[in-house]
């Protein structure tokens, strides 16, 4: 049982380089040209509409948006789709393949909406199938600083809640990002795909990155490859060479021999001791010409040892780093395994060890260093003099020597609260900001003297 493969990325500006890869103006190394005729558009464009490039710009001007799209904001989302190679192979064989695309359309559809899915497209032409989707994030939920606008009412016009807007981040939270892997995992189930492992230190390989490791390992094959060429060509002049030799002593053995009849047929006549020195000298010659042969054998033995041990070498290596790969996520498993049974166990024997972990996030966003912050965890009490800040009223406090401490909820005695002067700290800076008579329109950084109070306004980033 494999595992479904989702994987969402950002796009500032135009995206016109992923543009060109999905729609193959380019052509990557690692796919098949001739079976880029395969892929698919499954999400039509409008009239008038022939790249996903314009598809996105034509969302963002339809969608309604009040508010000027900035330069830098992120316009489009990236979803790949797919799943494990040999589950993906496996639908395709099994003709599933088109019933694979129309459950994904529909997910996507009801996950994000069938309006901001503005292209979707299959490719077939590389190892596994894979949808490319472009979603354009408008979204119509109520914004996080609507309860501050609702303040300002006497000097700012009231904004409809549900109106369209731009937002990536909202659509790209981390508890959504969680949710995608469950419900896509489970809408895939029927193909025998599954979730991955959660909190997995795995990453997603992007194209760029994948096309270097690519290049990387092609230079060292063609290095191999450039090597293996210069020893074939130099065995290939040593049995050039040999040969040479070798029909040099053949012409050498063919005139001997010719002479040697010839003296035997003068030494018959004159009974001359030459014809016997002859023969010797035909005998030496005869066992050269056998000596370079069976050089010219060996040579040739040695070049396919040379490629034999080549391919075995690089055989072992795939193998081995197959292996590793293998034993380090059966490590990592084991290891969050391990650490996610201790975390359980810590919970179920301290009554407040979830609580002193929330408290410390909360004393560190209030203002306090690591050092305040292990102190007050202790439970002891603090003398503090510095900035607090408010992430109800998103705003800092100037204090002088308040006492602060965490001490258990009186209302729930589970449960941990930190105080400022024996009062609970978010009934504290309610206090605080209500004292203020400072205009919301026109904040600035670092008043000073309002009713004995320094008040510090952070602005949100949009």
């Amino acid at each position: 049982m494999g595992y479904v493969v989702f994987h969402m990325q950002k796009s500032r500006g135009t995206d016109s380089g992923t543009s060109a890869h999905i729609e193959r103006k380019v052509k990557p190394s690692n796919a098949d040209e001739e079976r880029t005729h395969l892929n698919r558009r499954l999400v039509e464009y409008p009239d008038g509409i022939q790249t996903r490039t314009q598809a996105i710009q034509h969302r963002l001007e339809t969608a309604g948006l009040t508010r000027k799209v900035g330069k830098n904001q992120v316009r489009a989302i990236r979803i790949m789709l797919s799943g494990s190679p040999d589950d993906m192979q496996r639908i395709v064989r099994g003709g599933r393949l088109d019933e694979w695309c129309a459950d994904n359309m529909k997910y996507l559809a009801a996950t994000f909406g069938k309006e901001n899915i503005v292209s979707a497209d299959l490719h077939l032409d590389e190892t596994s199938p894979h949808i490319h989707a472009t979603l354009v994030p408008i979204v119509t939920t109520e914004r996080k600083r609507r309860k501050q606008e609702e303040r300002a009412t006497k000097r700012y016009r009231m904004k409809s809640a549900t109106r369209p807007r731009l937002c990536a981040d909202e659509v790209m939270s981390r508890v959504k990002l969680k949710g995608y892997q469950d419900t896509y995992a489970a809408a895939m189930a029927k193909y025998g795909l599954r979730r991955g492992i959660e909190g997995s230190e795995a990453r997603h390989v992007g194209t760029q990155q994948f096309y270097r490791e690519v290049k990387a390992m092609t230079d060292t094959l063609k290095a191999d490859v450039t090597e293996l060429q210069k020893q074939k060509e130099t065995t290939q002049e040593e049995l050039n060479r040999a040969k040479k030799e070798v029909h040099t002593e053949r012409l050498k053995g063919a005139t001997t021999a010719a002479a040697t009849n010839i003296a035997e047929s003068v030494g018959a006549i004159f009974g001359s001791n030459r014809v016997k020195t002859l023969e010797r000298e035909n005998i030496v010659l005869h066992r050269e010409v056998v000596t370079h042969e069976e050089t010219i054998e060996a040579l040739q033995a040695k070049i396919l040892t040379m490629q034999a041990e080549h391919s075995r070498e690089l055989t072992a290596i795939q193998a081995q780093h197959t292996t590793e790969t293998t034993n380090l996520t059966k490590r990592h498993e084991k290891e969050v395994s391990l650490l996610k049974a201790a975390l359980s166990k810590a919970m179920k024997w301290f009554l407040y060890f979830r609580e002193m972990i929330r408290m410390e996030s909360v004393c560190l966003i209030a203002g306090f260093d690591d050092e305040q912050t292990s102190t007050l965890i202790k439970g002891k009490p603090l003398k503090y003099s510095g900035k607090l800040y408010s992430e109800e009223h998103n705003c800092k406090f100037w204090v002088e020597r308040v006492t602060a401490q965490i001490t258990p909820d009186p209302t729930n005695k589970r449960k941990l609260q930190l105080n400022i002067n024996e009062i609970p700290f978010g009934t504290w800076c309610r206090e605080k900001f209500e004292k203020l008579e400072i205009p919301f329109a026109n904040p600035c950084r670092g008043n000073k003297n309002m009713k004995g109070q320094n008040f510090e306004p952070i602005l949100p980033l949009i």
